[in-house]
């Protein structure tokens, strides 16, 4: 609690100095017109951020619903070549060697005076990938995975009409921690940095989302958990999010959390800070190199109480979080290409954001308080992006671990590669120190 407390003081003081910086908006002449606050980040072309749609208008925009349509399909080659075609890892990946449907979804935005509500449906091997990560659902009745399995986001909420707006949702929404966003579209490369894959993509609670300026938003999370459909223990997580664009080639973002999220262990309290520097450091429309951008996100955090500490002492062994990644992306011949290098490192000593292995490997990981895990990852991708509704995507990455991790060429879910076929009482997965893959994706956004 003393952490939260920390965490609640500095945010005011942080919020003081983002409004100071911000292009405040003249004052209102007595007895003239009242004119409209500015909408917030409409004073820029922000469609270069690395996580961000770039797509400049909707194309299926109404006055009271605004729909999406996403589908992202890839045929990823791994070097491995496992038995059972088994990606270890990965929320963005499942199928090695095989045409994938990685996700599809539908939805899209309601809006009616000042109600406001948004789902999107996902579907495909994502909407496994993603939820199975999630081991709250195993406390109590009732399947969670499956009920909120194929719904992405959903959420509804109220308006109000205060600076330059606030909003109050409750549901289902988009994280955003670790910068990049859970459609790939909206991203540089394909397959995250561990910072991004190891953090979480989606929050089951309550937002309050204010903005000050036209150029600054805080937010406010109260939700069940990191990434969950339920609650581990009997507290709420609590965090919030502070975004500040002063320029269009700027921007800042910082994401924060507190929460207790081991199971049966209410006192061990999680604590996790995420932020993000963007810049577009050149643009020129007219030449053949159009724009030159990158990203720098770095992530610190811990736990400590009920044996584990944050560094290590008498109370327990260590257990934190260490992390961070960055891209840079050039685009070229009118923005028709892009290409982009980026990478990034993790250490999580006690293992407790690692992506268990999938299959048998996961009951083989040893995930106790103190174990170590250090991984770092590096990526080129090349995309060909003919109109705002496609990108065509080849990507090549290396990721490695400090301890075997990776799905080997025997497989992680038994000897002949089919759940189905009986597993010897001596067999063990085939975990491998490296990784290396070619991933080619076709992403489309409606």
């Amino acid at each position: 609690m003393r952490t939260l407390m920390i965490l609640l003081l500095l945010l005011p003081a942080a919020t003081a100095y983002a409004s100071a910086e911000a292009t405040i908006p003249a004052d209102v002449t007595p007895g003239a017109p009242e004119v409209a606050a500015a909408e917030p980040f409409a004073f820029g072309d922000f469609t270069w951020m690395n996580g961000t749609n770039r797509q400049k208008t909707p194309l299926l925009a109404s006055k009271y619903f605004t729909g999406s349509f996403l589908l992202d399909v890839n045929y990823t080659y791994s070097f491995n070549h496992p038995i059972d075609d088994t990606v270890v890892g990965s929320t963005a990946l499942a199928r090695n060697n095989e045409l994938e449907v990685s996700f599809l979804g539908f939805g899209g935005d309601f809006a009616y005076e000042h109600a406001r509500a948004r789902i999107m449906t996902q579907f495909g091997a994502r909407s496994t990938v993603v939820p199975r990560n999630d081991f709250s659902a195993d406390r109590g009745q009732f399947d969670l995975r499956n009920a909120y399995r194929y719904i992405s986001e959903a959420y509804g909420g109220y308006h109000f009409d205060v600076m330059h707006g606030m909003n109050v949702d409750v549901g289902i929404f988009m994280s955003y921690v670790g910068l990049f966003s859970f459609d790939n579209f909206e991203n540089w490369s394909y397959q995250p940095s561990f910072t991004s894959d190891n953090t979480p993509w989606f929050f089951n609670g309550a937002r309050v989302q204010l903005f000050p300026t036209d150029r600054l938003k805080l937010e406010l999370w109260l939700i069940n958990g990191w990434q969950t459909y339920g609650k581990f223990n009997d507290l709420p997580g609590v965090g919030g999010q502070v975004t500040w664009r002063p320029q269009e080639w700027l921007s800042l973002v910082s994401n924060n959390y507190v929460g207790t999220d081991t199971a049966n262990a209410p006192g061990r309290v999680r604590v996790h800070t995420d932020d993000s520097f963007l810049v577009r450091y050149y643009q020129n429309e007219s030449r053949f190199f159009t724009r030159a951008a990158f990203s720098v996100t770095g992530d610190f955090g811990f736990e400590t109480g009920d044996g584990v500490t944050a560094f290590g002492g008498k109370d327990g062994p260590a257990q934190n979080f260490i992390s961070a990644m960055a891209y840079h992306r050039l685009w070229f011949a009118q923005d028709k290409f892009a290409w982009t290098v980026g990478g990034g490192f993790m250490h999580n000593p006690g293992r407790y954001l690692v992506l268990l292995p999938t299959g048998v490997a996961g009951s083989q990981f040893d995930t106790s308080a103190g174990t170590q895990f250090d991984a770092w990852d590096a990526s080129t991708t090349f995309d060909w992006m003919p109109d705002s509704f496609q990108t065509w995507r080849l990507e090549f990455v290396h990721r490695e671990a400090s301890v075997p991790y990776f799905a080997g060429r025997g497989g992680v879910t038994g000897p002949t590669g089919y759940t189905t076929a009986t597993v010897p009482a001596d067999w063990k997965p085939d975990l491998s120190k490296q990784d290396t893959r070619i991933v080619g994706a076709l992403l489309l956004r409606f």
